[in-house]
This record gives C-alpha cells, structure tokens and sequence, in this order.
C-alpha cells in the first residue's frame, strides 16, 4: 500500500509533537506552551493537507446516545476510585478502578458488536492496515522512550515499577478502546476527522478529572490526546497505541510522580481485568463469526431458490 503525502506530514507531525515534550518541559509553563502549541500546530497541520474539512454531517443519536452513557459511567468510576474511596480504602480503589476499565473496553464492544451489528474492526480491533500500524507505533514508541525513559534511572526495588508497568498496559488497553476505537470513530462517523480527532481528545482529558487532575494539567493531557488522536486516525488500528505508545507514556508519568504505590499482588488484579477484557473480545469474535455465517447460509437459500 502506497501511503500518501498527507499520511507522511501527519505521521512527521505526531512525531514532532512528541519531541517537543523535553524541549518545551513540563513544569507549568512547559504544560501552558505544549497545551497551546500542539493543537495551534495541529491547525495549521490539518489546513496545508486539507483535513479540516468537515465531513458529512450524519446524525447518529444512538451512537451519541452511547457515548454519553459509557462516559458518564467510566468517569464517575474513576472518580469514585480515587477521589472518593483513594487510598485509604484499597479494595474499594481497585474494584472501582477496575469496574471503570471493563465498562470502558466490553460498553463499547457490547454495544458495537451485539446492539449495531457492526464489525470489530469498527473500534480498530481487527488486522486492517496492521503492518502500517505497528511500524508507526514503533517510530512513535521509540521517541516517546527517548525523551522520556531513556537515561532516567528505575528505582531500585522492582515492586516500586513493575506492577505500575502492568497497570500502564491494562490503563493503555482500556484508552485505546474506548477513545480512540470508541469515542474517536464514532465522532469522525458523524462530524468527520476534525471532529473525531479534536473530541475525542477533549474527552480523553476531561476524563482524568476522575484521577483528580485538574487545571493545566487538562490542557497539556488534551495536547498530548491530539497526537494519540493523529496517530490513531492514519491507520484506525488500536495497534498503533498499544501495547507501546499509550503504555509507555502513562508508565512515565507514574514513575516520575512516584504517587502510586502497588504490591506485587496487584498484578494478578490488573492481568484479571486484561484476561476479562480478552474475554469480552473472545466472545465478540466468535459471535460475530457466527452471524457472518448465518448470514451467508442464508444468501446461499436465497440464491438457490
């Protein structure tokens, strides 16, 4: 497959903006310069290709319908696991926490699969444009590792960073379903790419209101949830984010604030709520195998009559 100009300009694009973070820092004005100046960039980006233009609007109340509730759900998990419960109530973070992970990855393939009738591929879980997803999110993992990770000593003792490390995994598998297979497809199916991409990272930063950030904090999350937006729109492949890119950002973030302490038992929790997350998608496969077959077994009558 030949990958045009534009494709090339946004994919230089996505990598630019995240050799920007070490150049603009991250104290408060490097969150106010790169909250700014991603997105004006992004502008300019989406005038020279030609990519803000709006698509045909098609209104679609159910789908909004179904963002709206699923939204609704995940950040008031969210922000019952940790501003509400936190950390003097353990068992009641994790449950919560977790809760809000699997409504944010089986909501959506429930509602896509089961109620729409729509294929997989529909939230980027399938194998289209595969090899252009995984080289991207390899040149995009390896310069977020190079300005962030790289050169940063790990603490000493591995309980302080590998179960964070499975967290960021299973945080990054929940992100890209429901934002970006999700909230991001839905929005571009009835606003267009602009739409897509630019509410879907809106909505992605709004999100962690239910960690209990606040401020500029929201405002760089919305930069950087542009570039993961970009990312996932030249290829509409979950690949393209995890299990590097996403992962490795929040793994990032965790070990530098250092504001999360997990045991080694808190590994299990989080390879439970994978393992449920592929069940989900298990079953939705094999049902949506079932319907394609039933629905040829039926053409094939129709045909012979």
């Amino acid at each position: 497959m030949v990958l045009s100009w534009r494709w090339w300009t946004w994919a230089a694009w996505c990598a630019g903006a995240l050799l920007a973070l070490p150049v603009l820092g991250l104290g408060t004005g490097g969150l106010v310069a790169y909250g700014a100046g991603v997105p004006a960039s992004a502008l300019v980006a989406g005038a020279i290709t030609g990519t803000l233009k709006r698509g045909r609007v098609r209104s679609d109340r159910q789908d909004l319908a179904g963002i709206a509730v699923l939204y609704v759900v995940v950040v008031s998990l969210f922000g019952l696991a940790f501003t509400g419960f936190g950390t003097d109530n353990v068992l009641g973070l994790f449950l919560c926490f977790a809760a809000g992970m699997l409504v944010g990855v089986a909501g959506p393939i429930v509602y896509t699969v089961w109620l729409r009738r729509r294929p997989l591929s529909s939230l980027g879980l399938g194998a289209n444009r595969w090899k252009s997803a995984l080289a991207l999110s390899v040149a995009l993992a390896a310069i977020q590792l190079l300005v962030t990770l790289v050169g940063r000593r790990l603490p000493a003792n591995p309980e302080d960073w590998v179960p964070l490390l499975v967290m960021s995994l299973t945080v990054g598998a929940f992100e890209t379903v429901f934002f970006r297979g999700f909230i991001q497809d839905r929005l571009r199916a009835v606003g267009g790419q602009a739409a897509g991409v630019g509410g879907g990272a809106a909505l992605y930063a709004v999100y962690h209101v239910g960690y209990g950030m606040r401020g500029l904090e929201l405002v760089f999350l919305f930069a950087l949830g542009t570039v993961y937006a970009s990312a996932y729109a030249l290829v509409r492949n979950g690949l393209v984010l995890w299990p590097f890119l996403t992962p490795l950002g929040s793994f990032f973030n965790n070990v530098t604030n250092a504001d999360i302490e997990l045991p080694w038992a808190s590994i299990l929790g989080f390879l439970d709520v994978l393992g449920l997350m592929a069940g989900v998608l298990w079953l939705a496969r094999r049902h949506s195998k079932k319907t394609r077959a039933a629905f040829s077994g039926v053409a094939h009558e129709e045909r012979k009559r």
